[in-house]
């Protein structure tokens, strides 16, 4: 939550913010949290696109873990004498880590989806209210550049989120065959499948910096916006 405030992060305002998460938990839906940032002078537009440029950059540090813990893994088959148990425990940190970044990717998307959607609706709300054409036709365009941007983001950003699973659950094969046959012979066995994983995480990277496009090009949109 404390993201959403960015750039007036005082020691009040973080007391706010605990009052805004009982208030919201306390509520039936979103309307108590966005309605008390909304008196401040924060409205959902701007909650949204500081949302987006979080998911941005977890997508971002997600994509950095998946490739760390790839090299992890590699590095158990240049593996010359040692501490087997040790590699092991560091691969697996790897890979703990990268379920925890992915998890973080999909709770960002899922805080983006929920206040664009909102702001969505109260737009759509508010395009009835007008009683001169001209200005309903020019906000019902906006409205629809902005909704078109959106969709095509979270499409990406979807995308990017389905092609982490993939990658987690080999990850997650070879993670468990190594810890129950801690050898180097049943290691070596599986050394033909980092090239799959490899091609896995290249094709994971891409879909992460498709994504990271599409997200900052529709902050950038926003800002242009009057």
């Amino acid at each position: 939550m404390n993201r959403d405030i960015r750039g007036c992060a005082h020691s009040s305002h973080r007391a706010l913010a605990v009052l805004l998460t009982t208030a919201l938990l306390l509520s039936s839906c979103g309307k108590v949290y966005y309605g008390t940032w909304e008196a401040l002078g924060i409205h959902k537009r701007d909650i949204m696109v500081d949302r987006v440029e979080d998911a941005r950059d977890d997508q971002e540090e997600a994509k950095e873990q998946f490739a760390s813990a790839l090299e992890e893994f590699s590095a158990m088959f240049n593996f010359e004498g040692g501490d087997l148990e040790a590699r092991y425990k560091t691969l697996k940190a790897a890979f703990d880590a990268s379920e925890s970044k992915a998890k973080a990717v999909t709770g960002r998307i899922n805080s983006v989806q929920r206040v664009s959607e909102a702001l969505f609706d109260e737009w759509t709300a508010e395009i009835e209210q007008y009683t001169n054409a001209d200005l309903k036709a020019a906000s019902e365009k906006q409205f629809n550049i902005t909704r078109g941007r959106y969709d095509q983001m979270i499409a990406a950003m979807r995308k990017a989120e389905r092609s982490m699973q993939p990658v987690l659950s080999a990850f997650r094969d070879q993670v468990l065959f190594i810890k129950h046959n801690l050898n180097a012979r049943a290691i070596a066995s599986i050394e033909g499948q980092v090239g799959d994983l490899e091609t896995d995480v290249a094709d994971l990277i891409a879909e992460m910096e498709v994504s990271i496009k599409e997200a900052d090009a529709f902050i950038r949109q926003m800002g242009t916006q009057p």
